[in-house]
């Protein structure tokens, strides 16, 4: 490009006319741009041109918890399986000195007298006997009703007085009646040989022979009489329409009976409602009765014979009764009698703690 002319400035008309207007057109623009828009950037405050953003962006947030939460394989593996129940540890015994221990802090603890005024706010105290219990009770035996030491009767001392002697002895004698009556009395066992009387040899064969015939003639008298069925022709009678409307009309004569004897004896038991009642209350009394004297019969079983724990069942020791010409008077004379384990090992079974065993015999 070439250069711009210049142009002469001696004048003052001159200078006004070459002077160039641009910058303030431009400026002039600018300015009223500036007003159609809001303001100049330069002369507007910096709290309206920036501002700190303070808000949490929610979005970006969640992904990163997410990605936080998120299990890796090799963890979800070794984490605890719900549906599979975990291999139970051995159980170390509790010591009766932990238990006094446990029993004497809970005694120590006093309880805090509850303040009506203050409204109940579902809240239990960590140390109070309220609350949920997850843990198991432990399972109490339950105590035997049977002594562990029983005294015999006066009548089995070793220098006892005539009438406590002569009642222990017709207690005893009283047992061993009553076990032979029920082996007298018992179902009789089924005997292995039958008695009978000896058959000879030529009656042996018309024996067989005869019940040989008798066998063949009963089937054939059959296979006849079979035959004679087969051949006789079966004849159908024909039922007409005025058989079956009769038959229709009686039945539902009988269905209308029946609904009135219903009726009848609903009316009837109404009317006999007082006497119903009093019926019920007497059944209900008498079961009561029943089962009161069950349980008092229960009881009194368990007194002297244990529930039925194995195989064998509980057979009482006999009592230990001396005869009159055994008693001496005196502990020296005394005959010794070793039955003291045995008393013992009986007691136990008595009691229900060991199973019955069978009595076996010295090899």
């Amino acid at each position: 490009m070439g250069k711009k002319s210049k142009t002469s400035r001696k004048g003052k008309k001159a200078w006004r006319a070459n002077i160039s207007t641009e910058d303030i057109h431009d400026f002039f623009e600018k300015s009223t741009k500036d007003a159609l828009s809001g303001g100049s950037l330069t002369s507007a405050p910096t709290e309206s041109l920036f501002f700190i953003d303070k808000s949490q962006d929610l979005s970006v947030k969640k992904k990163i918890e997410k990605k936080r939460e998120k299990v890796l394989r090799v963890d979800s593996m070794l984490k605890k399986n719900p549906f599979v129940e975990a291999v139970p540890s051995s159980k170390q015994k509790s010591s009766k000195k932990k238990k006094k221990e446990a029993l004497n802090a809970k005694d120590v603890v006093q309880d805090v007298p509850k303040d009506e005024t203050v409204p109940d706010s579902g809240m239990v105290p960590i140390w109070g006997d309220e609350g949920q219990h997850s843990c198991k009770a432990r399972q109490v035996s339950k105590q035997s009703i049977i002594p562990a030491v029983e005294v015999e009767p006066p009548g089995c001392s070793y220098n006892p007085t005539f009438d406590s002697h002569q009642d222990s002895l017709a207690q005893a004698v009283a047992e061993e009646m009553q076990k032979a009556y029920k082996i007298e009395l018992g179902p009789q066992p089924v005997p292995l040989t039958v008695m009978g009387e000896v058959v000879d040899e030529d009656d042996k064969y018309f024996i067989e022979a005869d019940d040989g015939n008798d066998d063949q003639m009963d089937e054939e008298n059959l296979s006849e009489d079979d035959k004679a069925t087969e051949k006789r022709p079966l004849k159908t009678k024909r039922v007409t329409r005025v058989e079956l409307n009769k038959r229709a009309r009686r039945k539902e004569q009988q269905k209308k009976e029946a609904e009135t004897k219903k009726a009848v004896e609903f009316s009837k038991d109404i009317d006999n409602l007082p006497d119903i009642l009093q019926e019920i209350a007497k059944e209900d009394e008498e079961k009561q009765k029943r089962h009161l004297r069950k349980a008092i019969a229960k009881q009194e079983r368990l007194k002297s014979c244990p529930p039925r724990l194995g195989k064998y069942k509980f057979q009482p020791a006999p009592p230990q009764v001396l005869l009159s010409e055994e008693l001496t008077g005196s502990l020296r004379k005394l005959k010794g009698c070793a039955t003291l384990a045995r008393d013992r090992f009986k007691s136990l079974e008595k009691r229900g703690l060991i199973p019955p065993s069978a009595k076996s015999g010295r090899k």
